[in-house]
């Protein structure tokens, strides 16, 4: 059973510490989120939509709140994670670090920064969004991070703004048994458009918890991309929930990487709640040894003319294991809606094991929509093609295994982004295939 006077404890040390202790709309959301969380607790197996997913472990941990050490991160460290030629904000342990940021020429009527000096400077813009939120935590850890966010990124695109350049947001943890709750709210105005990067790294091999959500409204004719990167400490555990609502003919594109972590979990939703809106989803899960990797997307069609396309892979080996579970709803006003999804996976041991599951639900009766999900393993004929080429049987699998992989990474429109993705599924190639590429 989870230790809830644990939490209760360090809630009550920690909230008159957090940012915004002295906004009376701020403590009731605050209080009301720990009271939610409080009520559910962490989600357990017997939750339909946390049934493969064990988050027991983390009732063991006793985490702490607020970091014990210097952050210990060097700029030349974040150099070397630092996307080129990309606006750069970053966050060490939960924090903001403006020392490590770097912020380029923005345009006119485009604000980004820190969440917590925004809400420091004009408090009021946020309180409609925090207050809905509260009002629709789903689970334990959207309750939890409600309660104890301290910090996190805002990115505010007035009508017709245009960001050239990705901004990338660099999230580190450097410390063991820590929990961090970064928050991020992303508004685009109408016409607006850019690209925006969420990174997560762990500096050190330790276990902790990052718990992250980001919030994102996309105004009429709006042109988002976000893309995640999840590259956290092989022992660290990693929770995240992106929730989206589109006005009338945006368009939202979501690109998410899993690379790292024990335990991961991607929670992304979209609301096409306007005539006319589009979403893509693509997304790739690249396990190992005992890691656990699980995606869960939801697309509502709400409204007529809308169009969404997701394509997900994975790629499991050892002991891994991975969870799929994507759920389009076209619901009765949206007709003349055309929606597509699909997972493929392919498992490289016999000790490797993916839970995917597609769904569609349709309510309306003028509709153009297909799902559909593969796992397999490596081709045979592949294979032998290749090894009577001259390759022995791991260069041949490996080179196998990257282009499977690598099909996702090039759908990727940022090419600072799309030059890292492809850096690191060459890392894992052989000498003997790199010098074939």
């Amino acid at each position: 059973m989870m230790n809830k006077d644990l939490y209760r404890a360090q809630f009550a040390q920690l909230e008159p510490r957090l940012v915004g202790a002295r906004l009376p709309w701020l403590q009731r959301t605050r209080a009301v989120a720990f009271e939610r969380f409080a009520e559910l607790g962490f989600p357990t197996l017997r939750d339909e939509d946390w049934k493969y997913t064990s988050v027991a472990s983390l009732d063991k941990r006793a985490f702490k709140f607020v970091p014990e050490s210097s952050n210990g991160v060097s700029a030349d460290q974040v150099g070397e994670l630092a996307l080129a030629a990309s606006h750069l904000l970053v966050f060490i342990n939960g924090r903001h670090a403006p020392g490590l940021s770097r912020l380029g020429r923005l345009p006119r009527g485009a604000e980004v920064g820190s969440l917590a000096a925004a809400i420091a400077d004009r408090p009021d813009r946020f309180e409609a969004v925090f207050t809905r939120d509260a009002e629709a935590l789903v689970n334990g850890f959207t309750a939890l991070n409600a309660a104890f966010w301290a910090d996190g990124a805002t990115i505010d695109l007035a009508a017709g703004c245009s960001i050239d350049e990705p901004i990338h947001l660099l999230f580190i943890t450097t410390d063991a048994d820590l929990a961090v709750h970064p928050r991020n709210i992303i508004r685009a105005g109408a016409g607006s458009q850019a690209e925006i990067i969420e990174h997560y790294v762990g500096a050190n091999d330790a276990a902790y918890l990052t718990n992250a959500v980001t919030h994102i409204q996309a105004d009429a004719g709006a042109a988002i991309t976000h893309a995640k990167l999840q590259q956290e400490s092989l022992r660290g555990h990693h929770i995240a929930d992106i929730r989206v609502e589109q006005g009338p003919d945006s368009r939202f594109t979501s690109q998410s990487f899993a690379l790292g972590g024990l335990l991961s979990r991607n929670d992304i939703a979209t609301r096409l709640d306007a005539p006319g809106c589009e979403a893509t989803l693509i997304g790739l899960y690249m396990a190992s040894g005992r890691q656990h990797m699980d995606h869960h997307t939801r697309i509502d069609h709400l409204r007529p003319r809308g169009t969404s396309r997701e394509f997900y892979k994975g790629v499991l080996d050892g002991a891994s294991r991975a969870v799929f579970n994507g759920k389009v709803i076209v619901h009765p006003d949206a007709q003349r809606t055309d929606a597509q999804q699909s997972n493929r996976n392919l498992l490289l041991s016999d000790n490797a094991e993916v839970d995917t599951k597609p769904q569609l639900e349709i309510y309306a009766d003028d509709v153009k929509c297909s799902h559909g999900a593969t796992v397999g393993q490596l081709d045979a004929e592949q294979i032998y093609y290749l090894r009577s080429r001259g390759m022995d049987d791991a260069a041949a699998r490996a080179l196998l295994t990257f282009a499977f992989a690598e099909d996702v990474a090039t759908r990727v429109s940022c090419v600072p982004l799309r030059s890292r993705l492809e850096q690191l599924l060459r890392g894992r190639l052989p000498e003997q295939v790199k010098e074939l590429l």
